[in-house]
């Protein structure tokens, strides 16, 4: 009885009803076929077009596609149709707004899984680490429960309920909470920075504050590095990413710089056939590229050479193999040229006081020169 009452009041005649109920009826069968044909043209895309982002977005997205919500769209279209009394319309917008907003929601929550998923894959192509999953799974929860936050606070200022306490509240817990936390919500960030930006990961050997060593695993908080002693450096992320870091494992080339010393008496001409016999040295050896040799130093105890080249791989074993063997071979270079490295030989006096001499500190002996040697009197 009561519910005869209520569609009476409706005042809703009966070719107006048929007329809704058609409506809907169509409306649901257009947007369910528009929805399906559009999915199907997106699943038979080429593999090139069915990959790209947008491509790949659209169609996992609107797999998503609710069809409780199809059928409510599809039955406010027909109620639209209706002459409804005033409070009626105003329902009815607030249920246009629901409707929308959740498949909005929907869409939203599963366009950023998708996305977030394609970004890490594509920025990790050896494979998914413990780092990449947990950078993964942190910021699909903070985005997609920013999305439901979001729609919850529009469907209640839409329904007329004031919002601005509760969001001036939320604002304030957040902060209270941010600041009992910062440091751990700074480690948690610098994680996710470090799994977004990439300035390293597992498997890099990397050097920061006298700290060297392999990276074995990124956490939430803090970074283990293996140390070459074989110990286990532990290091908070933040800290980490406040200092500057060394990554040798990007390293592409190595640039070596070394000296070679020989003895002072050495003639000129001799002494200027070594720069031209470093470079042939080193110009045999595979993957170095000879930049210079210079005579770069010259004083009473010894010639020094600079010499400069760049190893084209940035392997160390690779590098000290080729080190070792350029220095072999410069050994033998200067045994033929007969150039010595000793230094200048040093000159040692020792001498007794005389009887009657004033006594003297007790020395073991004394260092002089050549021109103070030639400047003592004979038998001294």
């Amino acid at each position: 009885m009561d519910f005869r009452a209520f569609v009476d009041s409706l005042d809703i005649t009966l070719p107006n009803a048929l007329f809704a109920l058609a409506l809907g009826v169509a409306a649901f069968a257009a947007i369910h076929g528009v929805l399906m044909l559009f999915r199907r043209r997106l699943d038979q895309l080429s593999d090139e077009w069915a990959h790209r982002p947008v491509a790949e977005v659209l169609r996992k997205t609107l797999a998503r596609t609710s069809n409780l919500v199809v059928f409510a769209t599809a039955v406010l279209i027909g109620l639209s149709a209706l002459d409804l009394p005033p409070p009626w319309n105003a329902r009815i917008g607030h249920l246009w707004f629901l409707t929308l907003g959740l498949q909005l929601a929907i869409y939203l929550h599963s366009a950023i899984k998708v996305t977030a998923r394609r970004y890490f894959r594509s920025h990790n192509p050896a494979g998914v680490d413990s780092q990449v999953t947990i950078a993964h799974t942190l910021i699909i929860w903070v985005l997609q429960t920013t999305v439901w936050v979001i729609f919850a606070l529009a469907l209640l200022s839409n329904l007329g309920i004031n919002v601005t306490t509760f969001v001036a509240s939320l604002g304030i817990g957040g902060i209270a909470i941010a600041l009992a936390v910062q440091n751990v919500l700074g480690d948690l960030f610098a994680s996710l920075s470090i799994a977004i930006d990439k300035p390293f990961e597992v498997g890099d050997f990397v050097s920061t504050n006298n700290i060297s060593g392999t990276v074995e695993k990124v956490g939430l908080k803090t970074t283990r590095i293996r140390a070459l002693g074989g110990e286990q450096i532990v290091i908070s992320n933040a800290d980490l990413l406040k200092s500057t870091v060394s990554n040798f494992k990007r390293m592409e080339t190595r640039r070596i710089v070394f000296n070679l010393r020989a003895h002072p008496d050495t003639p000129p001409a001799l002494a200027a056939q070594v720069p031209p016999a470093l470079k042939e040295i080193i110009g045999k050896r595979d993957k170095a590229r000879f930049d210079r040799a210079h005579l770069s130093k010259f004083d009473q105890n010894f010639i020094e050479y600079e010499i400069v080249y760049t190893m084209l791989d940035a392997s160390y074993d690779l590098f000290m193999d080729t080190q070792q063997a350029i220095l072999l071979d410069a050994m033998r270079m200067l045994h033929e040229l007969g150039i010595s490295s000793a230094p200048r030989a040093q000159q040692l006096l020792l001498q007794e006081p005389a009887e009657n001499a004033a006594p003297e500190l007790p020395i073991e002996g004394r260092v002089r020169s050549p021109a103070a040697l030639r400047s003592l009197p004979k038998g001294v």
